[in-house]
Formats: C-alpha cells, structure tokens, sequence
C-alpha cells in the first residue's frame, strides 16, 4: 500500500538478522546442586548440557503497509523463531529488526486462562489490546460469533478448559483479528480450524490488509498461503532461499521437498 506520494509504506524491516538462542538439556548428575550452580557463577563457567542453536542466519527483507506475507519451509526452518525476533520476543544477536507500532503475535500456544469462560477471556483480551470497557463489552458477541465455539452448544460460557483445542484456537484468532494492528504475526493459528472458519478467517486477514496492516502468515497448508498471501518468503535453515510471488516461492519450495 502506498502513501499519498504513491510511494510505498514499509513496516518490518529485518536488516542482516541473526538470531542465537540456547537450549538447555538435562543437568549430569550432581551439576544442578546449588553448590555446583554457586561454582559456576563465581568461576564464571557455562553448564556443559547448554547449547547455541543459531536459529537464524543473515535474514534480511522488507514488508509494506497492506501486504500479506506467507512465512514456508521444513520443521525447524526458523519460521517461529523469525516471527518471535519480529515480535521483538527475542533479540537479534546480530543486524537488526525494526517494526512498525507493536506487531502482534498470535501463535497456537497464545495464552488463555482455562479456569475463566471464553466470553471472559474474550473480554480481558480486549481491554489487553487497549479497548476500553465500553468497546471490549460491545465486542464479546462479535468474537465469540466469529470463533464459531457456540455452535454446538453455548461453549462461550463455559471454562476454556472444557474446550477442544480447535476451539481454542478459534478463539484466539478471533480475539487477535478484533481489533487493526500494524503488524500482525500469525503462527500456525488457523491450521486447526474448520473449512468454514478457515474462510471467515482469510476473509478477516484480507481486511485487515485493506486497513494498511501487514499480515505474515506461517501454515503449512499451501492452499491457505495462496488464498491470502501475494508474497511468500521460504526459510530453510535459517537462510532466506526465495521471496517473491507466492506461486513462484511454492514452486520452488514443492520442488525441493519433493526431492
């Protein structure tokens, strides 16, 4: 999208981003006492079972106001870990990433309470993106509608505990999409939707295009990457391998999976 001067807006600029971080294993015996940890700390030594995963390598792009970008590649590609260092969830050890406004993360394992109704988590989740009472009170029915979690019984007042994970999920994507966000980061949140859901969902990433956001979405389900995303960059090892129109990206992609 561009501005009046037709030139366009950029709102993530990743800039030669590396990303590093540590993995910690089970402690060998007798290395997780506390006088073993206090050694440690004063000989100012590293615990052995402590590795650098370097996650991603030189990563470097630029996404504009009302783009949708799809995010592919194999497991442990650096898809959620690009999203988290977007999000500003984890530091850049080298180069940088700049965002518009604060991007919003919105991931399969997105934070609800499960002893509260999902009408409550609903609310809660509105005045934490900043509405006011008023506004998240007006917009309980709306989400909970959109999740569709009321259609087999009245789940939305009931604890989130009862709820399938698909309904969790549900929900915590109609929550996020409430609201506009400059940057709005999705990780795998639509995957476990219904046919119906998956469209009412593409649908509400499309507005939120149309409202000068940018929207990256990760899926492994190409026929959701295509329906809502014009520009996809493929990630593998932590190193960008193509990014460009999304059937050229998925092309390549298909092809070298296939081998």
């Amino acid at each position: 999208m561009a501005d009046p001067t037709g030139e366009r807006v950029p709102t993530v600029i990743v800039d030669d981003a590396h990303v590093v971080y540590k993995v910690h294993g089970s402690p060998a015996s007798g290395t997780g006492s506390p006088i073993a940890s206090l050694k440690r700390i004063v000989t100012r030594t590293k615990m052995a079972n402590i590795r650098e995963v370097h996650a991603i390598k030189g990563v470097s792009f630029v996404a504009y106001k009302g783009e949708a970008v799809g995010l592919v590649g194999s497991n442990g590609s650096g898809k959620s870990t690009l999203l988290r260092a977007i999000a500003g969830l984890m530091p850049a050890e080298r180069g940088a990433v700049y965002a518009a406004g604060q991007p919003s993360l919105l991931g399969v394992n997105a934070v609800l309470m499960n002893d509260l109704s999902g009408e409550r988590n609903v609310l809660l989740g509105c005045l934490a993106m900043g509405m006011s009472p008023a506004e998240a009170k007006a917009k309980v029915k709306e989400i909970v509608d959109f999740s569709g979690i009321n259609e087999r019984g009245e789940f939305s007042t009931m604890p989130m505990r009862t709820y399938s994970s698909g309904m969790a999920a549900r929900l915590r994507f109609s929550i996020s999409a409430a609201k506009k966000h400059d940057v709005l980061l999705i990780d795998e949140a639509l995957a476990t939707g219904d046919a119906r859901f998956r469209r009412r969902s593409e649908q509400r990433i499309r507005d939120l295009r149309a409202d000068a956001g940018t929207v990256f979405l990760v899926s492994h389900s190409e026929g959701t990457i295509k329906d809502t995303c014009e520009r996809s960059i493929w990630l593998e090892s932590g190193v960008i391998r193509a990014d460009g129109p999304t059937e050229d990206v998925l092309k390549e992609y298909g092809a070298y999976m296939s081998k």
